[in-house]
């Protein structure tokens, strides 16, 4: 190929896979010019050579630079000036990855409810294998109002940079000993497991192992029934449950009434043998 030929706007912009207009745009903008226009018609003709130049344009584009930063460095091209420039732009799309990351592994979550939903047996109590998870915690008891969860939840989703709520899970915790000693309603804790969490300490760690998993459909005073069942089965298992019961609302974003409500309750056990 002739690298000195000039080429046609046509020519050169699908060298570059872009319309020909933007071209255009960027010569009356002052941001791009052709190498040569024809004074008999006024057609543009580029040269090969300022590929590379349309290239960086073109890519800072992409990383959603403004035009007027673009013009700035177009102005005073440099090694230095492209380093931060780009040092910039890394630093953002570190950050998008990050937050994208973090909502696949929720959407995964929430899929996995919606799986759990379609085919789960709610009569069924099971044993589970779990990872280790590390979760956010916020201390209540029973004088704790809705209104005050709300502000705690609020101010912990602020402290770890959470964009929105749904960029989180959320659930709520009673310990083994309360559910042993009939006091269903003591919940201690809510918990927001926030996905792709750098730091660990002072957060609470949920255990890895072996978990009994049952589902509770309709409203809350009837969980204690549940957790009877739950008691039942552990014992004629022979299993020694520990810690806390974590809960879970599995389908809030599908149903309209309360009585349709499922929450998924699981909780360590251990073998008796």
């Amino acid at each position: 190929m002739a690298k000195h030929r000039l080429l046609t706007i046509g020519q050169f912009a699908a060298m570059h896979g872009i319309n020909k207009k933007t071209l255009m745009w960027y010569d009356e903008i002052g941001l791009f010019k052709p190498a040569a226009v024809n004074p008999e018609n006024g057609y543009r003709c580029y040269d090969y050579h300022q590929s590379p130049i349309l290239e960086t344009i073109l890519l800072l584009r992409e990383l959603d630079v403004p035009i007027t930063e673009i013009h700035d460095f177009m102005k005073n091209r440099s090694a230095s000036n492209m380093k931060h420039l780009l040092e910039e732009r890394i630093a953002d799309l570190d950050m998008q990855i990050t937050h994208l990351q973090a909502v696949r592994k929720t959407l995964c979550s929430h899929f996995s409810d919606m799986e759990t939903l379609l085919t789960m047996d709610l009569s069924k109590i099971s044993i589970v294998e779990k990872e280790e998870r590390c979760l956010v915690t916020i201390d209540i008891d029973r004088d704790t109002t809705f209104e005050k969860e709300v502000e705690l939840i609020t101010s912990e989703t602020v402290k770890y940079g959470l964009g929105r709520l749904h960029d989180a899970t959320y659930g709520s915790m009673i310990s083994v000993v309360n559910i042993q000693n009939g006091r269903f309603d003591n919940y201690t804790k809510l918990f927001i497991e926030i996905p792709n969490l750098k730091q660990t300490d002072g957060l609470h760690i949920q255990p890895k192992g072996k978990y009994i998993q049952a589902f509770h459909k309709g409203r809350w005073d009837k969980i204690p029934l549940r957790y009877q069942d739950i008691l039942n089965y552990a014992e004629r298992q022979g299993l020694t449950l520990s810690g806390f019961s974590y809960e879970k609302g599995i389908n809030e974003a599908v149903i309209d009434r309360i009585e349709d409500y499922i929450v998924k309750i699981e909780i360590p056990v251990k073998s008796n043998d």
